[in-house]
């Protein structure tokens, strides 16, 4: 004979809610608990049925076009955002991501530069800093070929605390000669710097 059995929680032997029902919200768990599938079962999830993985997550890229001086590194001063799931991207000052979560994050970042007219580039790095010293670095060589105009990609995973550890985009060029600088645009992204967590 089947049976309903009608509630809007459920409770542990010591008073806290492991199921609870609220204005059509279902909750799961009560705080520190660990929910687990069962070897053998399986949970299905509809597309776009989940929220909130991958986070905090942001992508943010530049404006307009920056001065940048042969052979020095410099900060790409990133201040569009795309996205900011958790307010951690500060795109007025420091341009760095501080996340709140601990966690191993993707990122990625991206670095066009151009020369000038009367100018090559030589050698350019995209590099993405953890805490002011440099962790990743992708590199476009062009002694043998000079270009006017070039784009460099790095990537990688970085561990961070969730507390201070914190990245920046910089960028390296050298060129010939003349008053290269960093390319940025409001309508599409030629420089940019986006990360978010994959795992703990």
């Amino acid at each position: 004979m089947a049976s309903i059995l009608k509630v809007d929680t459920i409770q542990d032997q010591s008073g806290n809610n492991i199921i609870n029902e609220n204005a059509d919200t279902i909750t799961i768990g009560a705080s520190g608990d660990t929910i687990t599938v069962p070897t053998g079962a399986s949970l299905t999830v509809p597309n776009g049925g989940l929220s909130g993985q991958n986070y905090p997550a942001f992508e943010a890229y530049l404006s307009s076009n920056f001065g940048i001086v042969s052979g020095a590194v410099t900060k790409a001063p990133l201040n569009l955002v795309t996205l900011d799931t958790n307010s951690c991207y500060d795109n007025t000052t420091n341009y760095r991501f501080t996340p709140t979560v601990a966690g191993k994050y993707y990122v990625y970042g991206l670095t066009s530069v151009y020369a000038g007219s009367s100018s090559r580039i030589e050698i350019h790095w995209a590099l993405i800093y953890k805490n002011g010293v440099q962790f990743l670095a992708g590199q476009n060589d062009y002694r043998d070929n000079n270009s006017r105009i070039s784009t460099s990609n790095v990537s990688g995973i970085i561990d961070m605390n969730g507390t201070t550890d914190y990245i920046e985009l910089y960028v390296s060029a050298q060129f010939s000669a003349g008053s290269p600088f960093l390319l940025g645009q409001a309508t599409y992204k030629r420089t940019l710097l986006g990360a978010y967590r994959i795992g703990s």
